[in-house]
């Protein structure tokens, strides 16, 4: 792989390539990318979605829109450090295509902006009942009559799978989706392969899968653009990663590690001296111990802490990545880059310790629980009565579950993939709020 090419500013449609030398500094494509997601609706709709705790009503807590948001910012101090030293190593790049050190942090911000951007309602649990509706629950019934791909795709519904659809897929008037910069697509990919064979090698890119077999075409389109590594034979579909991916994963690993577990203290679930202990060992090398004595509350301590934290871990990884660089271009390192850090145990301790104290805090399990049966629920009545429909065989019962569907998904789907894959990406797109309130209303719940 080589950076000219990893760097392309081409998007869906286009017929010709877009150099970078010839646009307008006031309003470089990569930044329009972040422009296009932060006004999308689908962004809009991460206020309401669950990052840690499931509805929660406390302010402080992380929702996945002030997640992404972080992450972004986390991701553009990680894309500008390594441009930097990207564009010191092959000064060519800016003196004959144009690119700037920025050009990697408004890249990779855009791509951490929208990493969260396909995730159903209701946290990681919200992907599983998905999954889990075809597998286990009444969707079993449809296997049959879909490829092996196609199957699999519905099985392990992959929130990542669903966000590159976000923002690639086509409807009318809207062709290629918000028409994301191809090199921002590629730094979004973390798994850039499809459903089957599944985790075949270990890989840190064959841990999940990256779009849908309803997205292949233009996903390998983009990937042969920007000269990504085919890793997989015949008729299996997989590349190595866009190496700005792993800045994009790195700067979510850092923000889910800290951040995550900063919301466990303030809520109460993590005591304060505990948490002290895990985050100093991750500071002490630059830790201002006169000004930390100076901080009176609980709040302002950890917050300190966790700024301190995150810079840290960001020089960090900035060195793991510069120290790989050649590998990754040449497809070999499959490790995340938060796996070869010199705090890899630390982070390691602070992410067990939230597992124990929060993720599986007795109201996150309560709130997931509730989850499970909106999304399920949401999906055999609207999977149930846009399948009569097209068949020919609705009720008056399913004329009405389908006038609760936004216009916009009030598509024709001819096959049976495309009408199931349709309606779990409108259940994805819902807010927890949102999702509730739909599930209320068809079980006669809803209160006037």
């Amino acid at each position: 792989m080589n950076w000219e090419q990893l760097l392309s500013l081409k998007r869906q449609g286009d017929t010709s390539k877009r150099l970078r030398i010839e646009q307008d500094d006031t309003r470089l494509g990569f930044e329009v990318d972040y422009d296009r997601i932060i006004f999308s609706a689908a962004f809009r709709s991460l206020q309401d979605k669950t990052q840690v705790i499931p509805l929660s009503k406390t302010d402080f807590v992380h929702t996945r829109l002030t997640h992404s948001l972080e992450v972004s910012v986390v991701g553009r101090s990680l894309g500008r450090l390594v441009g930097k030293k990207i564009i010191e190593k092959y000064p060519y790049l800016k003196e004959i295509h144009g690119f700037h050190m920025n050009d990697f942090g408004a890249i990779v911000a855009a791509a951490s902006l929208a990493h969260d951007i396909g995730n159903p309602p209701f946290g990681h649990s919200g992907e599983k009942a998905i999954g889990e509706y075809f597998s286990k629950g009444a969707g079993q019934k449809y296997k049959e009559y879909l490829t092996p791909k196609q199957w699999q795709d519905l099985i392990d519904f992959e929130g990542n799978a669903n966000g590159f659809s976000v923002m690639t897929s086509s409807r009318p008037g809207i062709e290629g989706g918000l028409r994301i910069s191809y090199a921002t697509l590629g730094a979004f990919m973390k798994y850039p392969k499809e459903s089957l064979p599944k985790k075949p090698t270990r890989n840190i890119a064959d841990k999940k899968y990256g779009f849908f077999q309803a997205d292949k075409a233009f996903f390998q389109e983009a990937a042969k653009d920007m000269g990504l590594i085919p890793n997989k034979s015949g008729e299996d579909i997989g590349f190595e990663r866009h190496p700005l991916a792993y800045l994009v994963e790195a700067a979510d690993d850092i923000c889910y590690t800290i951040i995550d577990f900063e919301d466990g203290i303030n809520l109460g679930l993590v005591s304060e001296d505990f948490a002290l202990e895990y985050l100093i060992k991750l500071v002490k090398d630059n830790i201002d111990t006169a000004k930390y004595k100076t901080l009176v509350t609980k709040e302002d301590r950890i917050s300190y802490l966790r700024a301190l934290a995150i810079s840290s871990l960001i020089n960090d990884a900035v060195k793991v990545f510069i120290a790989n660089e050649e590998a990754i271009l040449q497809g070999k390192f499959p490790f995340a880059l938060m796996d070869k850090s010199k705090y890899k145990a630390q982070m390691d301790d602070i992410i067990k310790i939230s597992i124990d104290n929060i993720y599986q805090s007795r109201e996150v399990i309560e709130k997931e629980l509730v989850g499970y049966q909106i999304i399920q629920t949401l999906l055999d009545k609207f999977i149930t009565a846009y399948d009569n429909k097209f068949n020919g065989t609705d009720s008056n019962y399913d004329k009405l579950i389908l006038k609760l569907l936004p216009e916009k998904h009030h598509l024709e789907k001819e096959s049976l993939y495309d009408r199931l894959l349709h309606i779990c990406h409108y259940v994805s797109l819902l807010t927890d709020g949102n999702a509730l309130e739909i599930y209320e209303t068809i079980n006669g719940r809803k209160k006037r």
